[in-house]
């Protein structure tokens, strides 16, 4: 295994560094300073986007027919390096991270043909409908119907912690087609338009007070069968593929180091960095190296040929946990200016009920500002996706065979 780059990996890494340098602006810049949640808003999620998109470089695991790049493994990773050290927002994983990997990989050439541009212009903006009240780390357990129809699908039943669905204009979504089997058959993937009569949306807040997740409900709700992805009653392989990409399809290692390079200076120009918060710091960068270290083998199997497999389960549970620890000690460095819970000065994921329009002057420097609110978005890190709890029962049978 070679993880040294090469000359042509490093004029790649001054070309991504140019590009950024030229085209981030100041208020992208300024926004994600401030950012509470591990997502933008919709507006500048899709500003970010466009940006990337006229460069060709927004969805660099894509076939190149399809607007993606030729990017080798490494490439990639320079480039998520970067984004990290520039300060770049994220962009909204939903539809390029997500629904465009199903498609590429399940999807009919019609399919592929339709929606991957819509998703690459904004037109199509996506919310995943996989958790139920009842079926959230067990997924297999879910229940919303589809009935056959002939032509179409009739579904009834609801999903939760739906993430953007407020805002999105499509849901891919796991639906149950068949009951009388185990409980990962009988599952279709199905495509469904949010904006048609049937689909209710109600906000859930999270702690940090953010309207970010939602919960959906569906009432005799027509979906045609062209929208299945995949064959119907087998929409569990397609579910797996993509929470390999949801898990470990991006990676951690380099925000987290961006994260806590920040928090350092931070407690260095405050006059905190004494040698019992050096410690805790310096412990978390030695893992947050081992986590960068698995990527960057897990980009030489990908280079290989391979896919994240197990290996997602890994980085999940890690990227997610180091995540949570480095907003405790963010918390512990704003001390009691984490006290004051000032969401509008900050950059939420969503709408903050209550705090609209607040003009009262900010308590607390800038560095201290997000962290409440940040530590409380964060907790759900560990729940998303997949609890983490799942991960290890995951890699528990599947690489300890227990």
């Amino acid at each position: 295994m070679n993880l040294s780059f090469t000359r042509e990996e490093e004029a790649f890494r001054e070309e991504v560094r140019d590009f950024l340098a030229r085209n981030l602006t100041e208020d992208l810049s300024a926004y994600a300073r401030r950012m509470t949640s591990v997502y933008a808003t919709k507006p500048i999620a899709l500003k970010w986007q466009q940006i990337l998109v006229k460069q060709g470089w927004a969805a660099p695991s894509w076939p190149v027919e399809y607007g993606g790049t030729s990017w080798t493994p490494a490439q990639r990773y320079i480039f998520d390096v970067e984004m990290a050290r520039a300060g770049a927002p994220p962009l909204s994983p939903m539809g390029i991270g997500m629904c465009g990997p199903a498609l590429i990989g399940h999807g009919s050439k019609a399919q592929k043909d339709h929606y991957l541009p819509r998703i690459l212009s904004g037109e199509d903006f996506w919310c995943q409908g996989y958790s139920e009240p009842h079926a959230g780390s067990d997924l297999a357990a879910l229940t919303m119907s589809a009935i056959d129809q002939g032509d179409h699908f009739l579904c009834n039943g609801s999903k939760i912690w739906t993430t953007h669905a407020h805002e999105a204009n499509k849901m891919f979504c796991l639906v149950r087609t068949d009951a009388s089997g185990k409980p990962q058959q009988g599952i279709t993937f199905l495509l469904i338009e949010m904006n048609q009569p049937g689909v209710r949306v109600d906000p859930i807040l999270m702690l940090s007070g953010e309207h970010i997740q939602n919960a959906v409900f569906f009432t005799d709700v027509r979906v045609p069968k062209e929208n299945v992805i995949g064959r119907i009653n087998d929409g569990w392989t397609v579910a797996k593929y993509l929470l390999e990409f949801e898990r470990g399809g991006s990676s951690y290692g380099p925000r987290l180091l961006a994260r806590l390079r920040a928090i350092r200076i931070t407690a260095a120009e405050e006059g905190a960095l004494d040698a019992a918060f050096a410690a805790k710091l310096s412990r978390a960068e030695a893992e947050i190296l081992a986590l960068e270290a698995a990527e960057l083998q897990q980009m030489s199997e990908l280079a290989r040929g391979g896919t994240p497999g197990l290996k997602a389960s890994m980085m999940k549970i890690r990227g997610t946990e180091l995540s949570q620890h480095l907003t405790e000690l963010a918390l512990e460095l704003a001390g009691v200016y984490a006290a004051p819970f000032q969401p509008h000065h900050t950059s939420p994921g969503g709408p903050v009920p209550g705090f609209e329009g607040l003009n009262t002057a900010q308590a607390g420097p800038d560095s201290a500002v997000t962290s409440t609110a940040k530590y409380l978005n964060d907790r759900a890190g560990s729940i998303y996706a997949g609890s983490n709890e799942i991960q290890r029962g995951i890699l528990a049978k599947g690489q300890l065979g227990l």
